[in-house]
């Protein structure tokens, strides 16, 4: 185990003053940052997306219920998964504390698969979730949202995610890919046409809008976990991949 510096009180706490300046200024680039993701023009979205929910097919105006916003977060779950994948589970696992509050703050939040809604349904009772989860099987929605790729984009031309094309699928992809596609039940390859992301839209006189969309590092401010460890001693001290589902970390 690495060793740390130690001092005294007083040495403590003219660092943390130190410190405190940064974190003040991370916390006026956050706001600022939130005020320009707020700025960003609006896109209507005239295509009409069809949902499985567990109410029966919806429409994305119907994800709404009533607010005038919507949060989707695009969990990895594709059609050949045998479950959902473990990184975003982790993530889903604080969903059901803030949904509540985030629909009495005019905002649904949903999570959206493309795996079909009895695969979603049965891993939501295995996990305890009651947050609302929709598939998007048979939809265009996950494709034109940049969250699930064809086999021919993955091989041939290039997945573009996150605002950037990567190069042709050649290999396995790396040990973190290997490990995290057999906890999903799949292959690396099926696995990574699958991607996460989360994406907002507004409903204004009847007429919807995309507003904005995160994926990859963007998503790290949705970790709930994250945010605790970044703050611990080690922080998020990750040799390897680390996380499990919640149901399967064992007794502590």
């Amino acid at each position: 185990m690495a060793k740390h510096n130690t001092g005294t009180r007083e040495q403590w706490l003219a660092a943390r003053l130190e410190l405190l300046k940064a974190e003040k200024e991370l916390t006026r680039q956050s706001d600022t940052l939130a005020r320009q993701r707020r700025e960003l023009p609006w896109v209507r979205v005239d295509k009409p997306y069809r949902f499985e929910t567990e109410q029966g097919v919806a429409s994305l105006a119907d994800l709404f219920r009533g607010r005038s916003q919507l949060l989707v977060y695009h969990f990895m779950f594709g059609p050949d998964y045998k479950a959902g994948c473990p990184s975003c589970s982790s993530i889903a696992d604080g969903f059901n504390g803030f949904f509540v509050h985030l629909a009495n703050h005019d905002v649904m939040l949903w999570a959206v698969s493309s795996a079909p809604l009895e695969k979603l349904r049965a891993y939501k009772r295995r996990m305890g979730w009651t947050f609302p989860w929709a598939s998007s099987s048979g939809s265009d929605f996950n494709f034109d949202f940049n969250v699930r790729f064809t086999e021919e984009e993955q091989r041939e031309r290039g997945i573009e995610y996150n605002y950037q094309r990567e190069p042709a699928w050649e290999g396995t992809g790396g040990g973190d890919v290997v490990i995290v596609a057999a906890m999903a039940g799949t292959d690396p390859s099926t696995f990574t046409r699958e991607r996460p992301g989360m994406s907002a839209f507004a409903l204004e006189d009847g007429v919807l809008y995309h507003t904005y969309s995160a994926y990859a590092r963007g998503l790290d401010g949705l970790w709930g976990q994250y945010q605790w460890l970044d703050r611990a001693p080690r922080g998020r001290n990750e040799p390897d991949y680390w996380l499990r589902r919640h149901d399967e970390y064992g007794e502590r």
